[in-house]
């Protein structure tokens, strides 16, 4: 389904909830099949986290997670420590080509009994359960945050706990940090000292109730909206000055774009008046490459010149995010460079009108460029594919008086 959009409105005023984290969801799933003592509320309504938990209930044979990274990630881990079940996991074409190895190979050094259907290195995997008793793992820490997540959440159920020992640059610390948080608050004991990260043995929890905090990466479109309007207001339900996501951080990069975060109880408020802003962007994301491609649409709706690095691992997400970026770009007639980890907007005088923004697959291209619509009319290919984190981001866009058709 292609969607046309527009807005015409200078001032933007309207008061949000927005779905659990998936980041935060996905865990807390995971946790909970190891320990049903575990109580999940403000449960993530995105493809991702239903999919998970469809495969959780599922628990043996063919397990299809179409295009959830994380779900094939986590699944991976607990399913190869699950005694007696035997899965296929597989998911989309792009899953398909999306790396694997790493984290498979640092279970199959744990004992886990996991094979390749088809290309080494890459779903689908062939997992039969057993017990491991291998309680310290080396692993590259500069790929994928998720592969070290992964392990961490099987770790508290290993006999001995798990000891794991991170090996170059790490990537995407917060995410890392989330994850023991997460451990800590459902009674799981861990820490997280330079390169080496360990999670005691717990057989055992006591009950205990988890809320989940909206998702901060799903904010980051309303940072954007209202960075590049001229006024805005919008109030965001369920987020929190201390909060344990890495997309956090969006409060500080967007006073760049004139835009303030003032928190309440359980709630912020994204105000932007008129007032000078930044003309160059220049940010490190390697702690939080999600937000990336909303932050390069700002600076191409502005016509600012921005600098962002730290992306590698935006080249193994839903699609290569760093060539995608380009391409859309360039349709409205902006002049970018990409390396294997940076991109480069030059400042764009005027913007071509009624392009079509093609979305490969990927919820964050939909998302990321519909903001854009405050300046020119655009379209948006396969709209859909936000379901994936943000199922309610269309509906929740016409309350800020866009239209969609």
């Amino acid at each position: 389904m292609n969607l046309s959009l527009s807005n015409k409105q200078s001032e933007i005023k309207a008061d949000l909830k927005i779905t659990g984290s998936k980041s935060e969801s996905n865990r807390l799933l995971i946790l909970q099949a190891l320990y049903p003592n575990i109580q999940i509320e403000n449960l993530s309504n995105s493809d991702d986290t239903t999919v998970l938990k469809k495969a959780l209930e599922k628990g043996n044979g063919l397990i299809d997670i179409h295009h959830a990274g994380t779900a094939m990630r986590f699944l991976t881990a607990y399913f190869a420590t699950k005694e007696g079940c035997e899965v296929e996991i597989t998911g989309s074409k792009r899953m398909k080509e999306r790396p694997i190895r790493l984290l498979v190979d640092a279970l199959q050094r744990m004992g886990a009994d996991i094979q390749y259907k088809d290309q080494v290195g890459y779903p689908p995997l062939i997992i039969k359960g057993k017990k491991l008793h291998v309680d310290s793992v080396r692993l590259k820490a500069n790929v994928s945050s998720q592969y070290i997540s992964a392990l961490m959440l099987i770790g508290a159920s290993l006999p001995s706990g798990l000891e794991i020992i991170l090996e170059g640059q790490i990537t995407s610390t917060p995410y890392i940090l989330m994850t023991l948080e997460l451990l800590q608050q459902v009674g799981i004991k861990g820490n997280f000292e330079k390169d080496r990260i360990f999670i005691e043995p717990t057989q055992k929890l006591e009950p205990v109730t988890i809320p989940v905090e909206s998702d901060w990466s799903s904010a980051s479109y309303f940072y954007s909206i209202a960075g590049i309007s001229a006024s805005a207001e919008i109030r965001l339900s369920n987020y929190r000055k201390s909060s344990k996501q890495g997309d956090s951080c969006l409060a500080e990069i967007y006073k760049h774009f004139g835009v303030h975060t003032i928190f309440e109880e359980n709630s912020i408020i994204l105000k932007k008046e008129k007032t000078k802003r930044s003309l160059r962007i220049n940010e490190d994301l390697r702690n939080s490459p999600d937000i990336a491609q909303t932050i390069a649409v700002t600076c191409l709706a502005l016509g600012m010149e921005c600098k962002l690095e730290g992306l590698h691992t935006l080249k193994i997400k839903e699609t290569d995010r760093l060539q995608a970026l380009k391409n859309e770009m360039q349709k409205f007639g902006a002049r970018v460079k990409i390396t294997e980890d940076c991109l480069h907007l030059a400042p764009c005088d005027s913007l071509n009108e009624e392009v079509l923004v093609e979305t490969y697959n990927d919820h964050r291209m939909a998302m990321s460029f519909a903001p854009l619509a405050l300046k020119i009319p655009l379209s948006i290919e396969d709209a859909n594919v936000v379901s994936k984190s943000y199922p309610d981001f269309w509906e929740d866009l016409k309350k800020l008086d866009f239209q969609t058709q």
